[in-house]
Order: structure tokens, then C-alpha cells, then sequence
């Protein structure tokens, strides 16, 4: 094995690993609940209909059988669907609100925050959530909707999601 194929393999474990690290630390619910104890009693009988409905499919079935958005591929559009969907009324549209969650950019990982142009996060942004000082330096602004769509357009994995209370 080569030098570059030992790094290059190194790498991609280690995001890997951290990616994994992170699903496991890191739990967000669809934004339809209104008491987040009932995922853990009103989901265990159910086949995830949520899941398959998900139009952007970001939601994913835990092995305690509850869903669980993923931000790897895209975003939420808040379509109501996995609402719709839920047999057990855990998730109804009328407890329809921001996904409880907190989307922060890393500055120091940011390509902008380090001067190399890239609009890549602003780019998918549908709410204008992210406002750039000058042309580099983005920040989330208060529109922003905890969607995760600029998540996954980052090319070095700047912005993170955190679970809110």
C-alpha cells in the first residue's frame, strides 16, 4: 500500500467514524411532536410509515424503533407528510413547528471564514438564513429554520446541527 492510498483510507475512516459518533449522539425528531416522550411508547408498534413518506427521506428508523432525522443528504422541507402519515398521532401537523435543533458553522473548518470564496451552504438556503460579512464570513441569521439543507452542501463539513431542548 502506498503512502497516499494509507492516508486517503485513514481519512475517510476517521470521517467515518465521527459521522457514526455523531448519529449515535445526536437524536432530532421529526418537527411534528408535541410531547417527545411518546416516541419512545406510541412508536414501538409501528412499521415507520413516517419514513417511507418522507419525500426527502432524511427520516430514519432507530433500533428502538423511533425516527430520527438525518441531515447526510438533504434537508427537511416541512412538507407535513411523515404528519400525515403517523398512525399513532405522535406526529400530528397541527404540533407543526422549527425542528428543535440549532445549525451552527464551524469557522474555523469554513472555507469562507478562512478567505476562499464558496457560497456553497447560502446557495440551497429557501429562507436566506445566512448572511456573509462582506463576501466571506457566514453566519445563520434568525430566519433560519433548522431545515439542514446547507448541511449537507458543505464541502468540508462546517456546519453542524445540535439538538436543542
Amino acid at each position: 500500500m502506498q503512502r497516499r492510498e494509507l492516508f486517503g483510507f485513514l481519512s475517510s475512516s476517521a470521517k467515518e467514524m465521527l459521522r457514526e459518533k455523531k448519529d449515535v449522539e445526536v437524536i432530532i425528531r421529526p418537527p411534528y411532536f408535541n410531547d417527545a416522550n411518546a416516541f419512545a411508547t406510541e412508536c414501538q408498534n409501528c412499521k415507520g410509515e413516517c419514513a417511507s413518506l418522507c419525500q426527502e427521506q432524511i427520516i430514519t428508523i432507530t433500533e428502538d424503533k423511533t425516527p430520527k432525522l438525518v441531515f447526510d443528504t438533504r434537508g427537511c422541507t416541512y412538507c407535513d407528510e411523515c404528519a400525515v402519515a403517523c398512525p399513532s398521532d405522535v406526529l400530528l401537523v397541527e404540533n407543526k413547528h422549527l425542528i428543535k435543533a440549532s445549525i451552527v458553522i464551524n469557522q474555523d473548518k469554513c472555507l469562507s471564514w478562512q478567505g476562499v470564496m464558496c457560497f456553497s451552504c447560502k446557495d440551497p438556503c429557501f429562507e436566506d438564513a445566512i448572511d456573509f460579512k462582506a463576501m466571506f464570513m457566514p453566519e445563520i441569521n434568525d430566519k433560519c429554520t433548522n431545515c439542514g439543507f446547507c448541511i449537507t452542501r458543505c464541502p468540508v463539513d462546517a456546519i453542524d446541527i445540535k439538538k436543542v431542548s
